[in-house]
């Protein structure tokens, strides 16, 4: 039931979705990849590619056809056993491409609601907050509304929360997408500093080859819900193992 060495480990995972006409896509074609505990891992390719859906999956908001799924050891989805636990119970945070933020929360608020609904004391919450909101740089912000923040301080009020509530592992579905080219080469340098600093994985989804080779201890480049090459960034730029690589 569970390996140490690894924050998630993921064996022969398929998901299909139907189409209009009633034919079956494969999104996700069977993938096994293990990313260890303290290690960032970025999903690399173009829309369509199941990168998405396999984070998703991961994350328990979409059901895998076939597979297993473990984090941090814990078994959370296996087809065999008809096993799927909800997201509230695989104990990780997730950064949206949208933000996903509460328009009518303050920023404290916001950050707080997952340790709220843990019903921790109230101290510890304040704490907790005011700590990870000053780690991301937005601690003097904590009582405005999402709206009165600029999209950088936006992302970083999300990370803030996905920080609180994870538990060493956390999801980013192509978070700089939606600020420009400045924020986004400044924030990719935050994020990959508070991971290297705070030491939780991360499973990074991005188009952005820039990006993903900046980023990245390995780099999982996909193909039609395929991997079809793991390795560092080096390792795939130097010897690609196909000519879509």
């Amino acid at each position: 039931m569970r390996d140490a060495k690894a924050a998630v480990s993921l064996e022969g995972i398929r998901k299909h979705f139907r189409r209009r006409d009633g034919t079956m896509v494969p999104a996700v074609d069977g993938i096994d990849l293990k990313v260890g505990e303290g290690e960032f891992v970025v999903l690399l390719g173009p829309s369509g590619c199941g990168k998405t859906t396999l984070l998703r999956c991961i994350a328990g908001l979409e059901s895998p056809d076939e597979g297993a799924i473990r984090i941090h050891g814990q078994l959370h989805y296996a087809s065999s056993e008809r096993l799927d636990t909800s997201p509230d119970r695989r104990k990780l945070g997730m950064v949206f491409q949208s933000y996903a933020l509460w328009p009518h929360m303050k920023v404290f608020s916001n950050v707080a609601y997952p340790l709220q609904v843990k019903r921790l004391p109230r101290e510890q919450i304040a704490s907790q907050v005011r700590d990870v909101l000053a780690t991301v740089g937005v601690r003097e912000l904590e009582e405005q509304y999402p709206g009165q923040l600029s999209g950088g301080q936006q992302q970083r009020m999300a990370l803030a929360r996905a920080l609180v509530s994870g538990d060493g592992l956390l999801l980013f579905d192509e978070p700089l997408s939606n600020v420009d080219a400045k924020v986004r080469e400044q924030l990719r340098y935050e994020i990959r500093r508070m991971q290297q600093d705070l030491g939780f994985a991360a499973i990074y989804v991005t188009h952005d080859q820039e990006e993903a080779m900046t980023m990245a201890d390995r780099i999982a480049v996909l193909d039609r819900g395929r991997i079809s090459q793991l390795g560092t960034a080096e390792e795939i730029y130097e010897t690609p193992a196909s000519r879509y690589v």
